[in-house]
């Protein structure tokens, strides 16, 4: 069986790895539109906060692909795929056969149609998905003093705080009544802006962008300048003002990108419709993962269930685990950044109004906390921690598994409360408590790990890639090395 991989992101590159972790002799080709090694689209905020380099947040090495017999196409995309004769037409002029194809296109930047943008971003607009939009925005911010943003979801907060961390006056221009809508409800959603307020980062809500404001800007070296000297230097808004900037960038969103799937005929609704073994409904030699994948109704956004489906496939493709299914996924959201500490899952948008739902709720907006935690027949079904999320681990368990709530549900704000020890520590916590939700890694295999002789948080992330995906769980991951290794150390007697 000879299988052809059309995608090298975080979905595509995983699922390769997760083949040859498995099968070394199936012939495996790739295809990769960038030219770079895979990297963590998650950690592009802290590259362009500059706590990160483009060279570490890679997640292959390019050398890896020749060691595993892996023909990897890097900056070379797909063009067109002939499902008849099962093969895939490249942009080099390349044909290469199939047995199995695995479509993993992810997404592209969603940029809505206002004027301006016609004939794609003018210079001093930039959308933010890639490492080379990264890149540009890079360039632009190195001469620009102030920054609209574009979106107040996840992707637009990210940018906002990398930009504001290389400091920068950033403005959010958002659409919604309050930031990251469909995460947050709008009690988190101000707490939010104020926190973000404080790191000089202003947010406009309610706000339509109806066009691109364009000028002349002297003294922009690197910004760009299109014909006539013109460029970007701010949006207009529906309301008639305008909020300038020396740099614009589009966060709107994200759409799959399904093109190649729909000229080849698949059955599309928002992604490629796959069912639990992840094969098109449409043709049984397509499989399609990641996002521009949908399975029942839902179209996955987050890196954890991308990497589920992965190694999901990975196992029945190789017949590692013939059985192995995709069922769905919970969402977890978390962003974890300097002052903006974020764990978000499940229906947090029920109100006290609700009669099928208890919530339970507490905010200290002077110190950017919110904590939410929605409850029905004693289970957790959403939760929100803004600010302080010492106990996101605990939530996260209970809304994963459907579990009982404990009797103290204040420990479920406030770790410790009551003399118990808090129930995120090492020592409170089963081995089977998922510690990295993004790759599935539990506490059993961490301390695994560690006993087969991994002593530190980086040597356990290399053998069991916890922490690699959003860096969300570090902290817990360094502390249970900690506390292995007291164990380790402790007296006896």
């Amino acid at each position: 069986m000879s299988i052809v991989v059309i995608g090298n992101g975080m979905a595509g590159s995983r699922f390769v790895t997760e083949v040859r972790a498995r099968d070394r002799e199936t012939p495996l080709t790739v295809f990769g539109a960038e030219r770079q090694q895979p990297y963590n689209r998650v950690l592009l905020s802290n590259v362009l906060a500059g706590v990160a380099g483009p060279d570490q947040i890679g997640l292959v090495d390019p050398a890896w692909y020749g060691r595993n017999d892996v023909d990897a196409r890097l900056g070379v995309e797909v063009v067109r795929i002939d499902r008849a004769a099962r093969r895939v037409h490249a942009s080099d002029g390349s044909v290469t056969p199939y047995e199995t194809l695995v479509i993993a296109t992810g997404s592209t930047s969603f940029v809505p149609p206002i004027p301006g943008t016609e004939d794609g971003l003018p210079p001093g607009a930039v959308a933010f998905r890639t490492l080379d939009d990264c890149s540009a925005i890079l360039d632009a911010a190195a001469s620009a003093r102030t920054a609209v943003v574009v979106g107040g979801g996840l992707l637009g907060i990210e940018a906002a705080r990398g930009l504001a961390g290389r400091g920068l006056e950033v403005t959010v221009v958002h659409l919604a009544g309050h930031l990251m809508e469909r995460q947050l409800d709008p009690g988190a959603g101000k707490v939010l802006a104020r926190t973000l307020g404080r790191l000089g980062i202003r947010a406009l809500l309610d706000a339509n962008v109806t066009g691109l404001r364009m000028g002349a800007r002297a003294g922009a070296p690197g910004a760009g300048t299109a014909a006539g000297g013109t460029r970007v230097t701010g949006v207009e808004l529906a309301s008639g003002d305008v909020v300038e900037g020396d740099l614009v960038v589009m966060a709107c969103g994200v759409k799959p990108e399904v093109g190649l799937a729909r000229a080849a005929g698949l059955e599309i609704d928002r992604g490629v419709v796959v069912d639990e073994t992840l094969t098109s409904v449409t043709d049984p030699a397509v499989r399609a993962i990641g996002e521009c994948s949908q399975y029942g109704d839902v179209v996955y956004g987050l890196v954890a269930p991308a990497w589920e489906q992965a190694t999901v496939l990975a196992d029945v493709l190789t017949g590692a685990d013939a059985g192995a299914r995709f069922t769905g996924a919970r969402q977890i959201t978390r962003l974890k950044a300097a002052s903006v500490e974020l764990a978000a899952m499940g229906e947090t948008h029920h109100g006290d109004d609700d009669p099928d739902v208890e919530i339970m709720q507490f905010a200290d907006a002077s110190r950017g906390t919110y904590k939410k935690v929605v409850i029905r027949n004693d289970r957790v079904i959403g939760a929100i921690l803004l600010g302080e999320t010492s106990t996101a681990g605990t939530l996260t368990q209970l809304y994963d598994r459907a579990a009982p709530l404990p009797a103290d549900r204040l420990s479920l704000f406030f770790p410790g409360t009551g003399g118990a020890q808090a129930a995120d520590s090492p020592v409170r916590m089963p081995d089977a408590a998922t510690v990295c939700h993004c790759n599935n890694v539990s506490k059993g295999q961490i301390r695994a790990c560690w006993e087969k002789g991994a002593r530190s948080a980086i040597e356990v992330a290399a053998e069991t890639r916890a922490s690699t995906g959003c860096g969300g769980c570090r902290d817990a991951l360094e502390g249970i090395v900690a506390w292995l290794d007291e164990q380790e150390s402790a007296p006896v007697g």
